[in-house]
């Protein structure tokens, strides 16, 4: 009887966590498609692009890794570039510290597949009550990389039997977090931390410009939220 009813608790959280991770799929489907046809151009199998988003799992860092295998052999500048790239993922961790907490061995998982995407669902979205927090997050961090393996997989696989141009698709990951973004200033009583964020966002592009801004935004909306903790913890409780 208990297996069953823990089986029945996956089940919920499956059904539930599905329907968040829809606009993802719509997204990872056709950038990790061009990313699949992107390989192929380069002259690699489609084994390829189905391992490294299995085992590298970071779209940006994806791409940048492709260029690399062409080139010579250089693991420091690699490894730099890495760090540099997925840099913010640091932050998206903090962020989810008491998120992660009581999830027992998914945690490994969740750390692992935590990507943009990922994160801003698991920390944004509403969670029924009978719903078991741990298996939700699980499942939408599992069925994100499922999205974003197939795409790269059947990418590379078709590379070879059609034309196709990738100019413009990065443009439907951002209408993706435009949405998350209004969704979110919906939901919030206050909005101090999302005006945070743009404005750092805004200065800090203008500052250094469109290949150097990320990192010091998330420095900047890190200090910024923890001087604000606070503030904004008092606005949500009221």
């Amino acid at each position: 009887m208990q297996k069953k009813e823990r089986q029945n608790a996956v089940l919920r959280a499956l059904r539930a966590a599905f329907p968040h991770t829809l606009p993802i799929l719509a997204g990872f489907a056709c950038i990790g498609f061009a990313y699949g046809l992107y390989m192929h151009a380069l002259g690699f199998s489609f084994v390829y692009p189905m391992l490294m988003a299995l085992t590298i799992y970071g779209g940006s860092l994806e791409f940048v890794a492709a260029e690399m295998l062409c080139g010579a052999f250089a693991p420091l500048e690699t490894l730099l570039m890495a760090l540099m790239i997925q840099a913010r993922h640091l932050f998206y961790g903090i962020a989810m510290l008491d998120k992660y907490k009581g999830t027992g061995k998914k945690k490994f998982y969740l750390i692992f597949a935590m990507c943009d995407e990922t994160f801003s669902v698991n920390c944004s979205a509403d969670i029924p009550p009978d719903v078991d927090r741990g298996w939700f997050m699980f499942f939408v961090s599992l069925l994100d990389q499922i999205y974003w393996v197939t795409g790269a997989a059947l990418g590379g696989l078709v590379g070879n039997l059609i034309p196709f141009n990738t100019e413009g698709l990065d443009f439907v990951m951002t209408a993706m977090f435009v949405v998350i973004f209004l969704d979110q200033w919906k939901k919030d009583k206050q909005h101090i931390s999302a005006l945070v964020g743009v404005g750092f966002a805004a200065l800090c592009l203008a500052l250094f410009g469109a290949d150097g801004f990320m990192l010091p935004t998330m420095l900047c909306i890190l200090c910024a939220l923890t001087l604000l903790r606070r503030p904004i913890e008092k606005g949500d409780a009221k």
